[in-house]
């Protein structure tokens, strides 16, 4: 949820927001309506509990003959009472319902538009060429004996697979990897649940433009995520956490969901773009003052495993109308896909600043006080991409596949080889 102090004090920040984002800017002046409609009811509602509070202890020093119209007062004056308590949960919610609806503030700086008007601000690594003919990564899996698309399909339907013999090495592989670089810079690993309630998809914003993506299990009440990021950012739900321990971050491991909805017709070959995926995902908790260089570090750990992957990749500003609504701003890291000849999303990190915590109720101790604090999520392995690109960048003449020499250790081996 946005900060309410900050949209009243300067609304026009909001409407460049929303404008930024290609989103209606009138949203704003809703929120500021149903805080004002608010701010009146519970102005209402104080008023009438302290006259029925006066006229209820005056009952004690009336005289006889005043009692009886005092008592008809106190009663009526209750009976207001509860009818502006009424009037006053209503408002609240009425207030939440709009300011839910409100995504966060933009950060300065970020692009302007649709998914076309992202920027690329960095470029890593050279594009390799081939003296042979390309394969995908759907034939070399094939022949390497890691990817079964065809049973995946049987068993689960389309946008689903196997990961067999090499694949399913690979994935313990670069998860072993991933954890291992994230508990050297100071993370928490964790194995974090699939499953979440309904507070924990919605407060960290993944029910409302991202809802039609979401699996829900309806006869439990709970969601599948689409990526640990949710689970984490609740972990802490209705805490207040110590000021001087941040920045407290997670590196969490979970299967993840996607609905993949609108995306038919596309990527429909292979395993780029499908239901069902395990991931690597770094979150961080911090004072919002900090979250801006944050978010740069948790880019920069995911450029780093890009690095020891040996993929060439390039960073992109997302540009404002391909936020998410919970993003102030977010970086990808597009990887390079031989097959294609272009560069596909691999890892992303989103600076979420107090949007989050507001509705999770996520708080930090200070000296000033308790306050909201920042959290930022940013991918560090989507699995099944990654393993995609792998076995595309490193793939050799003969179908075998050079393992990167920072997963050998993990994986046992230097080169995957073709099954004979």
């Amino acid at each position: 949820m946005i900060d309410l102090k900050a949209l009243r004090e300067d609304p026009d920040a909001f409407r460049r927001s929303q404008r930024a984002r290609g989103a209606d800017p009138a949203l704003v002046d809703t929120v500021l309506a149903a805080y004002e409609r608010r701010r009146a009811a519970v102005t209402e509602a104080d008023r009438l509990r302290a006259e029925s509070n006066v006229a209820s202890k005056s009952i004690q020093s009336a005289t006889p003959d005043e009692r009886p119209a005092m008592i008809e007062r106190a009663k009526t004056l209750k009976d207001a009472v509860r009818a502006a308590e009424e009037a006053e949960s209503s408002a609240d919610a009425a207030l939440r319902s709009a300011a839910y609806a409100l995504p966060n503030l933009v950060e300065d700086g970020v692009p302007e538009g649709g998914e076309d008007d992202s920027v690329v601000i960095e470029t890593v690594g050279d594009v390799p060429s081939y003296d042979f003919p390309v394969r995908d990564h759907v034939e070399l899996g094939t022949m390497l004996g890691a990817i079964d698309l065809e049973r995946g399909a049987k068993v689960s339907g389309a946008r689903f697979y196997f990961l067999t013999g090499v694949g399913a090495l690979l994935e313990l592989a670069l998860v072993n990897l991933a954890m291992q670089q994230a508990a050297a810079l100071g993370f928490t690993p964790v194995i974090a649940p699939a499953l979440v309630r309904p507070e924990a998809m919605e407060g960290t914003g993944f029910l409302g433009a991202h809802a039609a993506e979401v699996y829900r299990v309806d006869a439990d009440d709970l969601y599948l995520v689409g990526t640990s990021e949710v689970a984490l950012a609740a972990m802490h739900g209705d805490e207040i956490l110590d000021g001087q321990s941040l920045p407290l971050r997670y590196a969490g491991f979970s299967a993840c969901y996607r609905r993949e909805a609108g995306s038919y017709g596309q990527d429909t070959r292979g395993i780029i773009r499908v239901h069902w995926f395990d991931k690597v995902e770094m979150f961080s908790f911090c004072p919002p003052e900090d979250a801006a260089a944050e978010h740069r570090r948790l880019l920069g750990w995911e450029k780093d495993f890009l690095t020891a992957l040996e993929l060439p990749f390039q960073v992109l500003d997302i540009a404002a109308g391909d936020l998410g609504s919970s993003a102030a701003r977010k970086f990808d890291c597009e990887a390079w896909f031989p097959s294609q000849g272009r560069y596909r999303e691999l890892t992303s990190t989103s600076n979420c600043t107090t949007f989050q915590s507001r509705r999770l109720n996520i708080r930090q101790r200070t000296a000033d006080g308790v306050a909201p604090v920042a959290t930022l999520n940013g991918t560090l392995c989507a699995i099944a991409r990654t393993i995609a690109c792998l076995l595309e960048v490193h793939q050799q003449a003969d179908g075998s596949v050079r393992v990167p020499k920072a997963l050998q250790p993990h994986l046992g081996r230097d080169v995957l080889s073709p099954l004979a």
